[in-house]
């Protein structure tokens, strides 16, 4: 099905693209979703076909089948309904989809005689299966209040009531769960309704593990914040945020292999850490380590219980393990060389060599595959469990099957050249071989390495003019048996034979344009040993010496990369950008206001600021005032101050209090369209209440001074003050081109001395505190407050 074309008509040109996208990449979410989201306004049978192929895609999605099964109880077919959950319920541990099956068989059951009995199985059956998920309460709390709702009649069937109802609480409160303490709470208020002595007793019997399971619930939330349990099973694509997710479950499963219950029943231990892999296989079912991962958990498991002597659990495991590898092999990943492998070896080592034939001969079956090293694999088992003469047969098999390559009469040669010792069958092999792949020289090199371990020279030499000269390679392909032939040469034979050799090769490289003026280069194949030559890398190289290594198919020198070339002295010549000329540049998508942007980011702060920066609470702390430095700066450019600091003279005699008042006083740019800053000569009703105010706490003022009694008459402080302010300029004031800051004379009669003294203070000290509220002490008024630009 899911190789099936779809022929909806949709009547919309996007979801006629998204269809053909689905036909391109079956694994395209956005257009599955799409087309999903449609089809689940039309009718069921008109769609049918879209969700069969999305749970055949998915199969392990518990949100599709959801999906495809809610579109079929909508339309009453309760029969298709049934076969779907069972063809997902078991595989697909997923806790919506076992509400969904739970709220069925409620909706379905209730008018058979035997509903209670069948929803109490169900109950017990979902419990079983997705009662560790920690999103569980709602199932057990259902469960709970099914079994309170069934009517008793009799003593014995009201004790068998409760006896059911304090089973399910009892193994729930030991389940670590989100909404466990409402469990617990319901579980006590059970007891206490039934006998509050019995009550008691259970708290305290129960008390620790229920702790112990909240403790464990927390944790939870914490391993697992950020992985999302919902994503569909695709293909590895190394994303990020793929990577991120494999990461965040591997970390999950680690997590309850450490055993957080701290729990001595090995079989709990097994069930949490396979229920762990079930909910990871859900997301990640194309990843084949997890697979494999969760078999090998299983297979440790069922060692351990062996040695303590549970042999039961121990064997229920071991096929539990099985069933693992036959789950992954027989769905997503059907054509995985390396589970059939591990599953076969796992299969061998439980002796059972029957089940290790089915499972190699499954996968030869696959039409679409190239099943060459699944052949050697399966002559390798052959040989270890029935012998030389079972690897002979599956040899034979792989002779006669078209899509083997060679490999197979290599591996199958060197077999019986190390296994059996007998080195004229191996030599047959590769003889037979050769008459089906002469034309590849991979093979040829094969046999030719094989010949010179038995340092059978006259043999090795036959075989290199045979092939040389039977005209099935073509020149270039034959450039590499050349060269391991002129080194055989160089090795065993004499000089005429070198140069004999070489001049033969060079009438083929010849034919090649590549190696058209560079017999130089090739006489470096005649002193060459290993990877030591009798030229440097940048004569080499000069000589075209690399050029010729590389053309050939896959040369047997190291030269053939041209690695060895690339010295420390060429990569110094290499063209590098200039470090010194570039500038900082930090990735940003938007810059925030103090940024320095430039295309793709900002101009980071330097160290030290940044540094500073880290200490300092984040800019979305502040939300105002905000102050218009250009607007401050240009009044304060305009601002005469004395040049010379005022001389002491007299005493201060005023009783204000100057901190209160330099604290208060603040400068405001009036509103109105001169911008001008003044002292109002009326208030009205609101600031005469905010007068009233201001005048009876200066009347406190004024009683704590007098409380305090009068200031001394040496007082440093206030003496200095009373200078400065006869030396004050008589009047004050700064025009911007929108507003006017204006002090009154300091020798006005309606404001004292020391309020005046304060106004031209804080004029002063506005370059350091920018405020955007300030308030102003008016004649006859009080304060008046209003806002700055």
């Amino acid at each position: 099905m899911a190789d099936e074309k779809l022929e909806i008509d949709w009547g919309n040109d996007k979801l006629f693209k998204a269809q053909k996208q689905i036909e391109e990449n079956q694994y395209d979410l956005e257009a599955w979703s799409l087309l999903v989201r449609e089809a689940q306004g039309k009718w069921i049978d008109d769609v049918r076909p879209l969700f069969e192929k999305l749970v055949t895609t998915f199969p392990s999605t518990g949100r599709y089948w959801k999906i495809y099964i809610e579109q079929e109880m909508k339309a009453r077919h309760f029969e298709k309904v049934e076969k779907l959950f069972q063809r997902c319920l078991m595989k697909v541990l997923n806790i919506d989809l076992w509400k969904l099956y739970l709220a069925y068989v409620k909706e379905t059951k209730s008018i058979l005689p035997s509903y209670k009995e069948k929803m109490a199985q169900a109950y017990d059956f979902a419990l079983d299966k997705i009662g560790m998920d920690i999103q569980s309460y709602a199932i057990w709390n259902d469960y709970v209040n099914f079994l309170k709702a069934v009517e008793a009649v009799g003593s014995y069937a009201e004790n068998q009531k409760i006896s059911a109802v304090r089973k399910v609480y009892q193994r729930g409160v030991v389940n670590p769960m989100v909404n466990i303490e409402q469990f617990w709470k319901d579980y006590m208020s059970f007891e206490q309704n039934i006998n509050p002595i019995i009550a008691e007793k259970m708290a305290m019997e129960r008390s620790r593990d229920y702790m112990n399971a909240r403790r464990v619930t927390k944790e939870f939330e914490a391993v697992t914040r950020g992985l999302n349990r919902n994503s569909p099973s695709v293909p590895p694509t190394g994303h990020t945020e793929e990577l991120k997710q494999v990461d965040l479950w591997k970390k999950y499963i680690a997590w309850d292999k450490a055993n957080p219950l701290r729990s001595e029943d090995m079989t709990l231990i097994t069930r949490r850490v396979m229920f762990a892999y079930e909910q990871c296989l859900l997301c990640l079912g194309h990843h084949p380590d997890i697979w494999y991962e969760s078999a090998q958990f299983l297979e440790q498991s069922s060692k351990l219980l062996t040695e303590k002597g549970d042999i039961n659990a121990a064997k229920m495991f071991s096929d539990e393990a099985s069933a693992i590898y036959e789950r992954a092999t027989a769905s997503l990943l059907g054509k995985n060389m390396l589970l059939y492998f591990a599953y076969a070896d796992f299969e061998e080592g439980r002796l059972k060599y029957e089940k290790v034939h089915q499972i190699y001969s499954k996968f030869l079956d696959i039409s679409d595959i190239d099943p060459t090293l699944a052949y050697v694999q399966y002559m390798k088992f052959a040989r270890r469990a029935e012998g030389i003469k079972a690897a002979r047969t599956v040899f034979k098999r792989a002779r006669e099957d078209v899509r083997s390559r060679y490999h197979v009469f290599v591996a199958a040669a060197l077999m019986e050249y190390y296994c059996s010792k007998d080195k004229n069958i191996a030599f047959r092999i590769f003889e037979l071989g050769l008459k089906k792949f002469s034309d590849n020289p991979d093979y040829i090199l094969c046999y030719i390495d094989y010949l010179s371990h038995l340092n059978e020279d006259n043999n090795t030499r036959v075989l290199f003019e045979r092939v040389l000269s039977s005209g099935s390679l073509e020149p270039e392909k034959s450039v590499e048996i050349w060269n391991r032939f002129l080194e055989f040469e160089s090795n065993i034979g004499d000089l005429a034979s070198i140069v004999k050799v070489e001049k033969r090769r060079s009438a083929v490289l010849e034919q090649i344009k590549e190696f058209e003026g560079k017999e130089t280069a090739q006489l470096v194949d005649r002193y060459k040993f290993q990877n030591l030559y009798p030229c440097s890398a940048a004569e080499l190289k000069s000589i075209g010496y690399n050029e010729v290594a590389k053309t050939s198919v896959k040369s047997f020198h190291p030269l053939s990369s041209g690695v060895l070339l690339e010295t420390e002295e060429e990569t110094n010549h290499i063209p590098r950008p200039d470090f010194s000329q570039m500038i900082p540049f930090k990735p940003k998508a938007q810059a925030i206001p103090g940024d320095h942007p430039v295309p793709g980011g900002i101009f980071p702060h330097p160290p030290a600021v940044a540094q500073l920066c880290t200490l300092l609470p984040p800019p979305d702390c502040f939300h105002g005032p905000f102050v218009s430095v250009d607007s401050i700066m240009d009044i304060f450019n305009k601002i005469q101050l004395p040049d010379t600091p005022p001389l002491p003279s007299g005493d201060n005699d005023n009783d204000v209090k100057l901190f209160d008042l330099a604290k208060s006083i603040h400068w405001i740019v009036d509103d109105s369209q001169d911008g001008s800053i003044s002292i109002p000569p009326n208030l009205n009703t609101q600031k005469r209440r905010r007068r009233a105010l201001n005048d009876r706490s200066m009347m406190d003022d004024s009683e704590d001074d007098d409380l305090a009694g009068a200031p001394p008459v040496n007082d440093i402080y206030r003496a200095r003050q009373q200078k400065r302010t006869d030396t004050l300029p008589t009047e004050l004031e700064c025009q911007t081109t929108n507003n006017t800051f204006h002090i009154p004379s300091r020798n006005s009669q309606n404001v004292p001395s020391d309020l005046h003294l304060g106004l031209y203070s804080l004029l002063v000290s506005l370059r350091r505190c920018p405020v955007t509220h300030r308030s102003v002490y008016a004649p006859h008024g009080g304060y008046q407050e209003q806002k700055i630009l």
